[in-house]
């Protein structure tokens, strides 16, 4: 049961990491970005990110999986242990 929870917060902390080189990434590419509503506006520079890095080179960009496949870990993590904790 640990071990799960762990997983669910380790992901966790690698989806915020992810945010932030994502948020960083854009603004580079002359996107102004606000690291004050971050959490908020996680989502516009999500896309902003794939866009930018499809029409760079064909394909979206790593840090796109890399925010978006803990997020889908942590969730099934929180699945298994509500269905076990309800169980």
């Amino acid at each position: 049961m640990e071990v799960l929870v762990a997983i669910a917060l380790l992901c966790g902390v690698w989806a915020v990491t992810a945010s932030i080189l994502i948020a960083r990434n854009v603004q580079k590419r002359g996107v102004q970005v606000s690291f004050l509503w971050l959490r908020l506006m996680i989502l516009k520079y999500l896309h902003d990110y794939a866009r930018l890095t499809r029409e760079e080179t064909g394909r979206v960009g790593p840090l796109f999986y890399h925010y978006v496949v803990p997020l889908n870990v942590a969730l099934v993590m929180v699945v298994i242990l509500a269905v076990r904790y309800w169980a």
